[in-house]
């Protein structure tokens, strides 16, 4: 039996961590980013063939002309503490959530 995880007020509840966001699906609309407090999540340039390029810190980030469109990627997941919020205000379910008990140390 797995870790057991209590709310402060007894209830039982299992931390689901994110772990991918599937960049075929999702819009880049940025709301999983606006709502995590722990920058899970970056933004990634992505090339014609839908190779990650490597993160983009707002600055003029072109690629050498290779940047086709930006998604957010998982790149440090190890910060997720599995509250959610970024699954229930994604309108397109593009992201991986593991229960904690699940998730590989």
């Amino acid at each position: 039996m797995g870790p057991i995880f209590v709310t402060r007020y007894g209830s039982r509840w299992m931390p689901e961590h994110l772990t991918a966001i599937d960049g075929t699906t999702s819009i880049g609309c940025g709301r999983c980013f606006k709502v995590c407090s722990r920058e899970v999540m970056h933004l990634h340039g992505i090339d014609d063939t839908g190779e990650i390029l490597g993160i983009c810190d707002g600055q003029d980030d072109d690629f050498d002309g290779e940047l086709n469109r930006m998604m957010r990627v998982v790149d440090h997941a190890g910060r997720c503490i599995g509250y959610g919020a970024c699954g229930r205000v994604c309108p397109k379910n593009c992201q991986t959530h593991v229960a904690a008990d699940k998730v590989a140390a």
